[in-house]
């Protein structure tokens, strides 16, 4: 892996702490349409399964599981925020929160990817959607 898509990332108040191996940077950028993803708003990028490293912190680390119970959806238990999740459609991948990952936000990306997680590759005979394109243009 690249030393370029090493990124050290924590939640917001700090107590959790990680370094995330990116599996093709920041190329993976998206949305999902899914119920938890509609309420959270965040975008995820990939990380493989031994890409993520908890430095500090994994005892604030809150799981979450809804509907089909696979996926594994992680929050700092002191500020709530969500750091990353395994995810149902990949078990062999993580969804991470590019707010979380140091010096990146969610609007120095001026167009992400919205996947339809309504309609999700497990349910659908494997077919990933596209749900549609979020676009960010900065007024100043």
């Amino acid at each position: 892996m690249a030393d370029h898509d090493t990124h050290e990332a924590a939640c917001h108040c700090g107590a959790v702490k990680l370094r995330i191996r990116l599996a093709d940077g920041f190329n993976t950028a998206r949305r999902c349409t899914c119920s938890l993803c509609r309420m959270r708003g965040a975008v995820a990028v990939t990380a493989d399964v031994d890409g993520i490293d908890i430095l500090e912190g994994a005892e604030h680390l809150t799981l979450y599981q809804f509907n089909t119970g696979l996926a594994r959806h992680y929050f700092c238990a002191i500020c709530g925020i969500y750091t990353h999740h395994q995810r149902r459609s990949n078990p062999d991948q993580y969804g991470v929160n590019v707010a979380c990952i140091e010096g990146v936000s969610p609007f120095d990306f001026a167009e992400i990817i919205v996947t339809d997680g309504i309609n999700h590759p497990s349910d659908n005979s494997g077919r990933s959607r596209q749900a549609g394109v979020l676009r960010y243009t900065p007024s100043v």
